[in-house]
């Protein structure tokens, strides 16, 4: 009898200590919620980075929610405003633009990650974008930098090689749009005049923006801003661009041949790349630069964005150390969503890997990713603000004068009033 109530307690004592191990089990299990916009592009990437995560914590599990990029913004706006917490995922997709807006708004509602990061790794301009009172707050995930997509085929027959395009100005892109005119009758560009993309792109390029590195307007007395207007009224008056309306119109002039090319971001790459046919008549040169600006650099961003942890977040520690194992060191990874997304992250150590380095048959053999990964580390660093948007909106409601030919410095005064207005 003793025997058996023994044994009785050493089989409980094993399905006890089971129970308590399957419990601590549980316990450590954690699922990390994602908030971003694109299942194709973000929330694609985000898939492939949690598999490879996983692969050493297999009972962790990530929901990723996708919306309507405008819906999360205004969305996760509302919430930090309310304080309410509940609901709120541990990671969140911000477009670089905004993202400063967020940070000094919402000082408290995103964790600093310096003590977890080392931030040299990345491109300088992503992690100042990210930067507040000496704090940085995102894992940078892709970039905008800039190239300029031609028609290699085509400018051809116009005398135009790719060494005519390498690290030139927009003034000799004037130049050479006027001459292709000329001799074979097309035009050069495509340009959608409810867009400040241009202006943007030059101000950068040269190290500047509407705002100061203190967030002060710096329009009228911005020498740079100056020069990037007078730029954009000469392309208008060269006779070498097309209006166009909207995405669809925009990116299909260039791509149906009916222009010669464009200047954007890197993810215009797979636009292009989506019409076969024309493999092997496409070239991309680094961005025009400003004539006469100190400073003035043939780098350039457009768009992109960053991945945040909530202070708040359920799965902080979790979320951290999944962000910094996969985004922050796996090189490989970077490769990955190259390749399968035509990612370009912002981690500098990925310019190493085999991806990067190929060449592509479709631009002619250049080795598209390494240049674009070369001009990524020269961006100038620019602090966007927090009214970024508002100082787009002024800008764009002056091209129509900017476009007929109105007198520079009366625009720029009234881009500057129209914006200082705004962000009383």
């Amino acid at each position: 009898m003793i025997r058996t109530t023994s044994r009785w307690r050493n089989t409980l004592a094993v399905a006890l200590t089971g129970i308590s191990l399957f419990s601590v089990t549980a316990a450590s299990a954690a699922q990390i919620t994602v908030w971003c916009w694109d299942p194709n592009f973000n929330g694609a990437t985000m898939e492939e980075a949690f598999s490879r995560y996983q692969a050493n914590n297999p009972d962790d599990t990530i929901k990723i929610e996708i919306f309507d990029k405008a819906a999360m913004e205004q969305k996760l706006q509302a919430q930090l405003a309310s304080g309410a917490t509940d609901g709120l995922p541990d990671i969140v997709l911000i477009e670089d633009y905004r993202a400063q807006k967020y940070l000094q708004s919402f000082p408290s509602a995103f964790e600093p990650l310096n003590s977890h990061v080392d931030y040299s790794t990345f491109a300088p301009y992503k992690v100042e974008l990210a930067t507040l009172n000496g704090q940085t707050y995102s894992i940078p995930f892709d970039s905008g930098v800039t190239g300029y997509f031609y028609r290699s085929d085509l400018l051809a027959e116009a005398g135009f090689g790719p060494a005519d395009l390498e690290n030139i100005t927009w003034d000799q892109l004037i130049e050479i749009g006027k001459a292709v005119k000329e001799k074979t009758g097309e035009t050069l560009l495509p340009i959608d005049p409810t867009s400040s993309d241009w202006i943007r792109i030059m101000l950068q390029s040269a190290g500047s923006w509407y705002f100061d590195a203190d967030g002060n307007v710096t329009i009228a007395d911005n020498p740079v801003f100056k020069a990037a207007v007078e730029t954009y009224q000469r392309l208008m008056a060269a006779g070498i661009t097309t209006p166009v309306s909207g995405w669809t119109e925009y990116t299909g002039s260039f791509t149906s041949g009916k222009t010669l090319s464009t200047f954007s971001g890197v993810w215009m790459t797979a636009t292009i790349k989506a019409n076969p046919d024309q493999a092997g008549k496409w070239g991309v040169a680094p961005s025009p630069r400003l004539d006469g600006v100190e400073g003035a650099s043939n780098a350039s961003n457009l768009g992109g964005s960053s991945w945040y942890v909530l202070s708040s977040a359920p799965e902080k520690e979790k979320a951290i150390d999944f962000l910094t194992t996969i985004w922050a060191q796996d090189v490989d990874f970077y490769q990955e969503i190259l390749v399968n997304q035509g990612a370009l992250g912002s981690l500098l150590a990925a310019r190493e890997g085999e991806a990067y380095q190929a060449t592509d048959d479709f631009f002619g053999g250049q080795p598209v990713w390494q240049n674009f990964s070369s001009w990524l580390a020269e961006i100038p660093s620019v602090n966007y603000g927090i009214f970024t948007e508002e100082a787009d909106t002024a800008t764009v409601a002056q091209i129509p004068a900017i476009t007929s030919g109105g007198n520079v410095d009366e625009i720029i005064a009234a881009i500057d009033a129209q914006v200082r207005q705004q962000i009383q």
